[in-house]
Order: C-alpha cells, then sequence, then structure tokens
C-alpha cells in the first residue's frame, strides 16, 4: 500500500498571540502540492486514501488538549439517521459527539487546512464539494459503531469521509480500529489503527466501514465533504 507523507511543521497552539495559518497553496509550497496530487491520486484510482500523517505536528497537539479540556457535558449521545429521523441506539454506535465550528482558534485552524484541502480536490478531481462539517468523537471503552454507511439514504450530498485519530501511545490491544469494506463484499479491505496523527480519507457511499470495540477512551475527528443537492438553498449541515 502507498500512503502518503507530509512533512510540514507549522505550531499553531491556541495561546495569546496566536495568529491564523496561511494554508494556501502559494504559502504551503510544492511539498504540499505534491502530498495533494498523491491523495488525489489514491481517490481517484482506489476511492480512499491513508495518510500516516499530513497534519502540522503542532496543530494535531493542540486538538489534542482542546479535545480533552472539554468537559462530558460538551458531549451528546450520537444518533443514527438525520434530522426528524435521528435515533440513538447504543446497539449500533456508542460515541458521543461535539459538533466543531470556527469560534476557537485551534478548531478555526483545522477547519482552515480542511477548506484548502476542499479547494484542492476540487481542482483536481471536479467533486463539487461544497463545504466540510465535521465533529469531536468520543468513544469510552466499550464503545463500537456497527458497519455502515456515511451517506444518508436518500441523500447523497455526503461525498468524502475523513477521520483523523487522536490517540497518543495506541497500543494493538487497545482495540477501536476502523474496518473499511470495499463496496460489495464482507472482508475488510483495510484495518486502521486509530494511531495518533492518522488520518482516513474515502468516499462516503461507495465504502461501509465499522469501529471495532475499543478497549480504553478512542479520541477522532470524523468528518464530511458535502455537495450542495438543493436548487436556490443551501443544504443545511448535519
Amino acid at each position: 500500500m502507498n500512503l502518503c507523507l507530509f512533512a510540514v511543521y507549522i505550531s499553531p497552539l491556541p495561546f495569546p498571540g496566536h495568529r491564523p495559518l496561511d494554508t494556501s497553496s502559494s504559502a504551503l509550497g510544492q511539498e504540499s502540492q505534491d502530498l495533494y496530487a498523491r491523495i488525489s491520486a489514491s481517490l481517484s484510482e482506489r476511492g480512499y486514501c491513508l495518510l500516516p500523517s499530513w497534519l502540522p505536528a503542532g496543530l494535531i497537539d493542540a486538538l489534542f488538549i482542546h479535545f480533552t479540556s472539554l468537559d462530558e457535558q460538551d458531549f451528546k449521545e450520537a444518533a443514527i439517521g438525520r434530522e426528524s429521523n435521528q435515533l440513538v441506539n447504543p446497539f449500533i454506535r456508542g460515541d458521543r459527539i461535539h459538533w466543531l465550528d470556527r469560534t476557537h482558534p485551534v478548531t478555526r485552524d483545522y477547519l482552515d487546512w480542511m477548506e484548502n484541502l476542499r479547494l484542492e480536490l476540487n481542482k483536481r478531481l471536479f467533486l463539487g464539494l461544497f463545504d466540510y462539517e465535521c465533529q469531536y468523537a468520543w468513544y469510552p471503552p466499550g464503545a463500537f459503531y456497527k458497519k455502515h454507511l456515511d451517506a444518508f439514504q436518500g441523500n447523497t450530498n455526503r461525498i468524502l469521509s475523513t477521520v483523523l485519530y487522536l490517540n497518543p501511545d495506541w497500543q494493538p490491544q487497545d482495540g477501536g480500529e476502523l474496518l473499511l469494506y470495499p463496496p460489495a463484499g464482507d472482508d475488510p479491505i483495510e484495518t486502521v489503527s486509530p494511531q495518533y496523527g492518522r488520518m482516513a480519507i474515502f468516499l462516503s457511499n461507495e465504502f461501509p466501514h465499522e469501529v471495532a470495540k475499543t478497549n480504553k477512551a478512542r479520541r477522532s475527528i470524523a468528518g464530511w465533504f458535502r455537495v450542495n443537492n438543493s436548487l436556490g438553498t443551501v443544504d443545511p449541515p448535519r
């Protein structure tokens, strides 16, 4: 398997005097352009891409600090379905979630990086990606998420799924792997350990996937690039 690598380091720690990151193509340089080309090629050829690391180490650390600073009441039980059809079912999924926005410097920096990825993928793959929504996903020990697709039934506006893992010192016995399945078939094509800084990107409506039972607290950022399917209005997020 060819894995994509990113080695540029920029520290975005949310301390006083914090300045937004410049994630424009001109600022990031040729190395980042090569990375985006490799991501695009992997998505075009296989429909998914696994990156052992591509975000700056400082940003990953800051996201972890922010995630772990939140109180339990900041998270809500994750549901299945969308809008009026949402249902909490602990037999299907047991994670708790916290939606991200641009009100905190570190989440704003993360959204800036994902916005740049959106623009680059649209330029290379003509996907028509319209926006990006994401959430902190906290899996307490014993939690899992059964096999599912991220694209809602009858609604194909989620095009690309992303998962960034925030689990320092993750060990094989800790469980919590992402199992990625082919569009048709019962045998996983990838088993992804949720190691710190790793990211998975895959087509939302093509690859069923599940989260295996975790044996200790598991943290990630789950997100989705969407297209706008509405005429004259903008599809609401989430």
